[in-house]
């Protein structure tokens, strides 16, 4: 059965060797270590992890492989410049951190570190500070009741404006008709950690109202505008370090220039890590699905690692679903994508060819953006469902206890495309040999060197709590 031969696959990865579990690379071309500046953002991660290996590549990131596969770092940040960071360079990343070992997943919690100009860049890799975020605001409805406090403005609704104040419930309001101003100011007074955004954009603006006429926000040279519908157009700028998800905008996270989106909310605005697509999205998966990780489940994940687990989900529906594309490779923004129909399992999740198009749109067109293994992450709340992995001797228990009956594994919020559905996913401390299943085999586990994962439909309704154990040894 299909599981079979997706755990043998996966266990096949016995062979790498890995002297530091918790290793960090950096990659960088030859251009770019030379100029003097940029070193100096390489010199300043490697200060802050003193462990780190630099490797160098001269004309494509796919030469550092071997030596990026002999380390099987836990973090790989790509350090480059702006001018490197083109959307096929995102898609080349994806595709190399996969190819570390033999199994489909991505193999390292990697980052694109990248900036305005060098001294921009220098500012996010220097930053050892942790982010607890505490406050979010976002463009577009979220889940408010997985974050401390907050406000949300809707792109649908013209007026509706939903807050929530420390301790208190959630509330609606009546918002401004014209959001700029009211956006630009959570992020010009100093107190958003998290900002979120969808509707359409382009590489030099977002369109803020999606069904009725609103303003934009602008990017030029590396700084940030606010255009509302009337009025002047205004310098929209930020001094405390944040996060950023644009997780339903098309091209935020593609940098085609020095006026690129990307470039103004990382240098106006500090935005230490971001995510978004390089290419126009129409299917969704993974944009929003990393808020189903990140938000939903409030203090499990550093963004990193809740970017990652939906990488890991992502290809997982590949796997499982469409086993024909699994490895299957397209061109960076081409519409000419494979059809592909559903297998047996696809079916009874009700997708179509339409989703096997989709999966292979959003695979490699998400980039990452800032020092991967700087942690930031929601303030930590009740979730849906608790996770928990012990070990004793070599014999490994993960355990997930629902917290509301059979609609533990339910979405909490359904704002924006494909929401939902996501796995359970636990990453492990340091990677781990050759597994054994003893109990659970039931709930179809994947196990990799570096995760388990656990599908959604074979938690969901079950509503008592999972227990799955198996035999493994951490590497030494």
């Amino acid at each position: 059965m299909r599981f079979a031969i997706s755990f043998a696959l996966l266990l096949s990865m016995t062979t790498l060797a890995c002297a530091n579990h918790f290793s960090y690379a950096i990659v960088v071309s030859s251009d770019t270590k030379e100029k003097s500046d940029w070193s100096e953002v390489v010199s300043a991660l490697e200060t802050k992890y003193p462990k780190a290996t630099t490797i160098v590549w001269n004309t494509s990131p796919k030469e550092v492989l071997e030596a990026l596969s002999d380390i099987h770092p836990q973090y790989s940040c790509f350090v480059a410049r702006p001018d490197e960071v083109t959307r096929e360079f995102v898609a080349s990343v994806h595709r190399l951190t996969r190819d570390l070992d033999s199994d489909p997943y991505c193999d390292t919690l990697w980052g694109i570190l990248t900036g305005y100009d060098a001294a921009n860049a220098l500012r996010i890799a220097s930053n050892e500070q942790p982010l607890t975020i505490d406050r979010v605001a976002a463009g577009t409805e979220i889940a408010l009741s997985q974050c401390k406090e907050g406000v949300w403005y809707d792109e649908l609704v013209q007026h509706k404006q939903v807050e929530k104040k420390l301790g208190a419930a959630i509330t609606q309001l009546q918002g401004p008709a014209d959001t700029t101003l009211a956006l630009a100011n959570t992020l010009r007074d100093d107190c958003t950690d998290l900002f979120v955004t969808s509707g359409h954009a382009t590489e030099r603006n977002w369109q803020i109202g999606f069904r009725y006429k609103n303003g934009y926000f602008q990017s030029e040279s590396g700084k940030m505008f606010g255009r509302p519908t009337s009025g002047n157009r205004f310098r929209i700028q930020s001094t405390n370090p944040k996060v950023y998800l644009a997780v339903g905008n098309c091209l935020m996270g593609h940098i085609d220039g020095p006026d690129a989106m990307a470039l103004a909310w990382m240098n106006d605005i500090n935005v230490q890590q971001m995510v978004g697509y390089t290419v126009l999205t129409w299917y969704g998966y993974g944009g929003w699905g990393v808020l189903d990780y990140f938000i939903e489940q409030p203090g499990r994940y550093s963004l990193a690692e809740a970017f990652h687990a939906n990488q890991h989900a992502l290809i997982h529906r590949i796997d499982s679903c469409f086993p024909e594309l699994t490895g299957r490779l397209i061109s960076t923004g081409s519409r000419s994508l494979p059809s592909t129909k559903p297998n047996e399992l696809g079916l009874k999740l009700g997708l179509t060819d339409f989703d096997s198009r989709g999966l292979l749109w959003d695979r490699d067109t998400v980039a990452f953006y800032g020092d991967p293994a700087w942690k930031s992450a929601m303030a930590d709340l009740a979730k849906a469902y608790e996770q928990s992995l012990t070990v004793k001797n070599g014999i490994h228990t993960l355990t997930i206890t629902p917290m509301k009956g059979v609609e533990s594994f339910n979405p909490i919020n359904i704002n924006g495309s494909q929401r939902g559905g996501r796995p359970i996913i636990e990453f492990f401390p340091q990677r781990i040999e050759k597994a054994t299943i003893i109990e659970g085999e039931d709930f179809e586990p994947i196990i990799t060197d570096d995760f388990i994962l656990v599908p959604n439909h074979a938690a969901k309704n079950h509503g008592k709590e999972l227990v799955i154990r198996f035999r493994a040894d951490f590497r030494k």
